[in-house]
């Protein structure tokens, strides 16, 4: 536990704001009567049920975004310019490319790194914070997808294979960067010298740019479902990292009062 409060020079145990001192009093009483894990899981449990009422949010807004030709008016431009760069040795490598942040693609990738992270550690932490945050990006995705009902763009300008599922948000986009970004998270805090972590995390961030990126080309979603599916895959990247960090600090304080009953 002690190697994975350091991000850098930062304790991640220590916080500066009131507000993130009462939170750390709240889940620490909860922990006394569950254990660390379980309060990590609750914890857990109510950033997803948060994640998802700012995906509700965020239909709603995109619907009255896209009455109002705000940030949609990016759509069609966008894929015009796409259409203009296909070929088809780059269509293949765009397939397979974003095929790696598919529906098969993404859960190898996750559940491999995941078990050797977990093998390498000797701790169940990769296991409960890679498969919380692939099924709360899961959640996110289809409760997007089944509040708006957006039309994918017209398969006359897609590339095959076909996808005929609602459009809005990105689920290959909004998979990618949280997979990517709890990896890269619980990478960082193991790496001690800045240069890697910079490229663990330049890394992560041009992974799921780039998958993005790939699911407008192919025409497979518009910009503005990769656009939404980034913005709520950096909110529910941030609660899966929050909730680690509570769990350190519960874990800290229990540790420090069973070796000082006095302080405890």
């Amino acid at each position: 536990m002690h190697e994975d409060r350091h991000l850098g020079g930062r304790d991640l145990t220590r916080w500066e704001s009131p507000l993130g001192r009462r939170l750390v009093a709240l889940v620490h009483r909860i922990s006394l009567a569950l254990g660390s894990h379980q309060t990590l899981l609750l914890v857990l449990a109510v950033g997803a049920a948060v994640a998802a009422t700012t995906t509700w949010l965020a239909s709603e807004t995109y619907e009255a975004v896209a009455a109002a030709d705000g940030v949609a008016v990016l759509d069609q431009p966008l894929l015009d310019l796409a259409l203009g760069l296909r070929s088809p040795w780059l269509d293949a490598a765009a397939t397979a490319y974003t095929d790696v942040g598919g529906v098969v693609g993404m859960p190898v990738l996750a559940t491999t790194t995941m078990v050797a992270l977990a093998v390498r550690r000797r701790s169940w932490t990769p296991v409960i914070l890679i498969t919380a945050a692939a099924a709360g990006s899961l959640l996110m995705t289809v409760a997007g997808k089944d509040l708006v009902g957006r039309a994918r763009p017209p398969l006359a300008d897609a590339v095959p294979p076909f996808e005929h599922s609602p459009s809005f948000p990105s689920g290959h986009s909004l998979n990618a960067l949280v997979v990517a970004g709890v990896v890269a998270y619980l990478l960082v805090l193991r790496q001690r010298t800045r240069r890697a972590r910079v490229l663990t995390v330049t890394a992560a961030a041009l992974f799921a740019l780039t998958i993005g990126l790939s699911r407008v080309f192919l025409g497979h979603h518009w910009f503005t479902d990769v656009l939404a599916a980034w913005i709520l895959g950096v909110g529910w990247l941030a609660v899966v990292v929050t909730a680690h960090r509570l769990y350190l600090t519960t874990r800290r304080r229990a540790v420090t009062a069973a070796e000082d009953p006095e302080t405890g």
